[in-house]
């Protein structure tokens, strides 16, 4: 996958985040990002295999006064792939969804799941420290500090 300066990507309009599940990584960073950008700025989140939102990504959105309204788990064909600006991929472990022909950065976060032997007081500090890191990335992404 090929990533694009940012100097390249002074206009952003229609922002795309993509995991494997569309579950927590992806639909942090779309609720996380609506809070961020102009209201011009359209942000979507999608996955190859779309699950369900867990409930501790909006658990940790919600510590923020994050709006987690109308989040909901999305295929790729569900959202404007071939109009975005901008995709942004937060697979680290697994292999994330391809967009051919569309400016794309890989942000390699960790998936905050877990697995079935993590506690939930383990599963949380995850989630926390994913939120953390996707929400730096994307200040830095938007000049925002």
């Amino acid at each position: 996958m090929k990533e694009y300066p940012l100097r390249d990507l002074t206009r952003i309009r229609n922002l795309v985040f993509l995991c494997v599940q569309n579950s927590a990584r992806s639909q942090m960073a779309e609720a996380l990002a609506r809070s961020m950008v102009p209201t011009e700025t359209s942000c979507w989140s999608a996955g190859s295999q779309p699950y369900h939102v867990r409930p501790q990504a909006l658990l940790v959105l919600e510590e923020l006064q994050i709006d987690t309204a109308g989040l909901f788990s999305k295929g790729l064909s569900d959202v404007p792939i071939d109009d975005s600006s901008l995709i942004v991929t937060l697979c680290a472990e697994e292999i994330c969804p391809a967009t051919p022909g569309v400016p794309a950065l890989h942000w390699p976060i960790k998936d905050p799941a877990g697995g079935p032997t993590c506690s939930e007081e383990e599963r949380l500090v995850r989630f926390r420290e994913a939120r953390d890191e996707i929400k730096g990335r994307l200040e830095e992404l938007l000049s925002i500090q």
